[in-house]
């Protein structure tokens, strides 16, 4: 009985398969072509579209990432330059030593606001 069962699967089987290898109308064919391709290119314009927009936004973040350290660096450079001027102070006396640390001091601010103009705006 099994045999009979399975035999008959495989004629099944066979003649389901060679209505399968029929050509199909031209003009079908042909329009399901097209709407392959206009699907194709959509998708593939939506992909692009996609990664573009990704790479925008990582190159958003990498711009904002460079300009924080572009600021840190500045601050630490005034910083560093204020504190080694305000040592060469300490060899002047009086007035002179007063006058070199305003400078200094002058100069670490006007640093200081440069250093806040590459600060990444939020």
């Amino acid at each position: 009985m099994n045999k009979l069962v399975m035999i008959g699967s495989l004629v099944m089987l066979g003649v389901a398969a060679a209505g399968c290898n029929k050509a199909s109308n031209t003009a079908d064919v042909t329009h399901d072509v097209a709407v392959a391709q206009a699907d194709k290119a959509k998708d593939v314009a939506d992909a692009r579209s996609e990664e573009a927009k990704n790479v925008d936004d990582k190159m958003q973040a990498v711009n904002t990432a460079a300009a924080k350290g572009d600021y840190t660096v500045a601050i630490a450079k005034a910083d560093g330059n204020y504190k080694v001027a305000k040592e060469a102070c300490e060899a002047l006396s009086g007035s002179a030593q007063t006058d070199c640390k305003d400078r200094a001091e002058t100069d670490l601010k006007a640093a200081k606001a440069r250093a806040e103009e590459l600060q990444p705006k939020s």
